[in-house]
């Protein structure tokens, strides 16, 4: 029931052509020294899922513009001009979500569920690439879920059995992913022995981690702030 393994090891098992999440809310809650890894795994034509990219040269977009990402399903880029750009001549594909949409499409991937209908978006650009139907006599867009063939997650503190706990901003994306994707692999901070996380504060049980590595608070990579926000 130890599910504690080497990063090496974890990141191992992602393969060129799978459909990553990577949770976290900006920053907080990004799995940095997971996203290191992969960056150096020599792995490509991925298709990945977060919120947005981070910041230029940090987090998920340190991949996007090493052309490892084929495609990038997210809310928004407005921080990061470098992904801009390269959407804009083509080099990444990527796929625009309101982000409560976004949620939930991921909550209904980890639910076991096709998708949802919502009037989000109706009459709006959004809805020039989404199927439209009629519901009750209204129109609405028909949204798919999501699931993916991996999940990279952060959270604050983690047992050895793979429990889970998340602070802040962190709780917004990393909860969902961990139930939408085949394999889940959890980076922490502190990891602790089973039995210490109060069971009220287990906020993913260990059924929906396959993997935790211990990751050290590098300020490189998290910022100085990392151990009061992630």
């Amino acid at each position: 029931m130890n599910k504690t393994t080497s990063i090496k090891k974890a990141v191992s098992l992602i393969q060129s052509g799978q459909t990553i999440m990577v949770g976290g809310f900006g920053n907080p809650g990004t799995p940095m020294t997971l996203l290191e890894a992969l960056l150096n795994s020599g792995v490509k034509d991925l298709v990945m899922i977060k919120n947005e990219v981070n910041e230029p040269g940090i987090g998920i977009s340190r991949l996007v513009e090493a052309g490892m990402v084929r495609k990038l399903i997210i809310s928004h880029l407005g921080l990061n001009s470098r992904v801009i750009e390269m959407m804009n001549r083509k080099e990444v594909e990527v796929e625009f979500h309101p982000q409560g949409i976004l949620a939930d499409k991921i909550r209904c991937g980890g639910a076991g569920l096709l998708g949802f209908i919502t009037d989000i978006g109706v009459d709006t650009i959004i809805a020039e690439t989404r199927e439209i139907i009629m519901f009750e006599g209204q129109k609405a867009i028909l949204e798919p879920s999501l699931r993916a063939d991996a999940a990279l997650i952060h959270s604050a503190t983690a047992d050895k059995l793979g429990n889970l706990c998340y602070t802040k901003t962190a709780f917004s994306f990393n909860p969902l992913m961990a139930q939408a994707a085949d394999l889940v692999i959890a980076e922490t901070f502190n990891l602790v022995e089973p039995g210490g996380i109060n069971p009220d504060h287990v906020h993913t049980p260990c059924v929906f981690v396959d993997h935790i590595v211990q990751v050290e608070n590098n300020q490189k990579l998290y910022g100085v702030l990392a151990h009061h926000v992630l």
